[in-house]
């Protein structure tokens, strides 16, 4: 039995807008799934739906072989949620959070202090868990709502973009503590990121999300060896320049695909390194010097890219970037 299931799965708010439209997703028991889009991308949509916040428009899902609309209590009391935004109070103290949360999970008293005390540990906050929560970095927070979801032993836990906005070690730690919880305890955790080191990190598998439906998805390394290429990024000047080189490079052979992104036409060709020097002159010939050229290995960056038309590292940037403006 999947512990995370979905066939035809959409939500529409309007005729026009449709945040989920179809998915269909088997999540094997033990897994770590990566599910990898920007935002509007339909992730959290899905998240609300699976875990009953939201009322799915077609389709159906089940989690831990729950169908999540006609036992959607029983689904609430069985898995494990930590949202975008925590909602935490911040005059409780970290120790005062975990215990109400234990009380409302219906953890039997005579457990509640042990299992407090050890999910206190397990993310580090020991010290910190007689603190007033308003006294809590942000990293702490998240850790903190981390150990929340998992007060009552679930099976199966939703992390929504559970580091957006961390600093780097903030974000390590809490990849850390997802990481020994699944290979000790076992623990399905479904994964929402804009991070493609997360994903790449983390999950068995990965689906990639774009307006809506999935159009990828398989293992990280799967997904990275289905680009079949070497990636040659030509940085180029003026925008009149980028055209000409995009044009020029199009009629190179062995090329499979190319791709303007920003200052950059990016290349997908057989035998990179073979070919970078062909390109430069190919260039030359048309009186255009690239500033910068990089022969790599794809990443899940670029098949995102080849499945959405976008860079998925220069989305998440912009969105940080708006977040912090606002």
């Amino acid at each position: 039995m999947a512990a995370i299931f979905a066939q035809g799965l959409a939500k529409h708010f309007t005729p026009e807008i449709k945040a989920v439209d179809g998915i269909d997703l088997a999540i094997e028991p033990g897994q770590i799934f990566g599910f990898l889009g920007a935002n509007g991308s339909g992730k959290t949509t899905t998240v609300r739906m699976l875990t009953t916040l939201l009322r799915p428009t077609a389709g159906r899902a089940e989690v831990s072989g729950l169908d999540v609309e006609n036992h959607a209590g029983q689904v609430r009391a069985s898995i494990g949620v930590a949202l975008q935004e925590a909602g935490l109070d911040d005059i409780q103290t970290g120790r005062e959070l975990l215990t109400l949360s234990a009380r409302l999970y219906r953890v039997p008293s005579s457990q509640m202090k042990a299992r407090v005390d050890e999910l206190l540990r397990i993310v580090d906050l020991e010290e910190s868990a007689d603190r007033a929560l308003k006294t809590y970095s942000g990293g702490m927070q998240r850790r903190l709502d981390l150990a929340a979801a998992l007060v009552h032993r679930p099976t199966v836990v939703f992390l929504d973009e559970p580091t957006t906005g961390l600093d780097p070690i903030s974000r390590d730690a809490i990849w850390r503590y997802v990481g020994e919880l699944n290979r000790t305890e076992g623990v399905t955790f479904f994964l929402t990121t804009q991070y493609l080191e997360e994903a790449d990190r983390l999950a068995d598998e990965v689906a990639i999300m774009a307006a809506g439906k999935i159009v990828a998805q398989g293992s990280p390394a799967e997904l990275k060896a289905s680009i079949g290429t070497d990636v040659v990024s030509l940085r180029i000047g003026s925008d009149e320049d980028l055209t000409r080189a995009s044009d020029a490079v199009r009629r190179f052979e062995g090329i499979e695909d190319v791709r303007v992104v920003d200052d950059a036409v990016i290349c997908y060709v057989r035998d990179g390194s073979s070919a970078i020097a062909a390109l430069v002159l190919l260039l030359d010939g048309a009186n255009i010097r690239p500033r910068e050229v990089t022969l790599s290995q794809p990443t899940l960056d670029d098949v995102f890219l080849r499945k959405t038309g976008h860079h998925m590292e220069a989305d998440a940037a912009a969105d940080a970037k708006v977040r912090k403006s606002s």
